[in-house]
């Protein structure tokens, strides 16, 4: 066993009884999207948040114990993603990466945006012409250090 057949089994859990991952976020106290991160092996559990998740996917003692494991981040199985979603973000980051960089440089200066000390917001906004998604990331700016 290992943390991707855990992964696979909540997957499989959530379909078969249809479980929204905004409903195991409210039971865990946390987001949707931190919430879901974390059940598709992104992030590291609690031991409460274990718990809470073996619950909600009825997972056995040691399934559980692979929600504690720090994992190894990065879910694309392949460098350029083939999803047609996920193909997009890449193909956003391709078209708009020079310019979002220069953009945060220029009003933060030289450094990065956190992707550890980060948050996600993703939201439907209606719209007549067909709703959109909106997506806010909020990363801390960490600033290069001179030495």
């Amino acid at each position: 066993m290992n943390r991707n057949d855990v992964t696979e089994k909540i997957i499989a859990t959530k379909v078969a009884q249809g479980i929204r991952w905004a409903d195991v976020a409210e039971r865990l106290g946390q987001s949707k999207e931190w919430t879901t991160a974390l059940c598709l092996g992104q992030m590291t559990a609690s031991p409460e948040q274990a718990r809470i998740v073996g619950e909600v996917f009825d997972l056995t003692e040691e399934e559980r114990k692979w929600l504690k494991v720090v994992p190894y981040k990065g879910s694309l199985p392949t460098a350029v993603p083939t999803d047609p979603l996920i193909y997009r973000w890449y193909e956003i980051v391709s078209v708009y990466g020079a310019t979002i960089k220069e953009l945060i440089h220029e009003e933060f200066g030289d450094g990065i945006m956190s992707a550890i000390d980060f948050s996600m917001d993703i939201t439907r906004e209606a719209d007549p012409k067909g709703d959109r998604v909106n997506v806010v990331l909020s990363g801390k700016f960490l600033p290069y250090k001179t030495y």
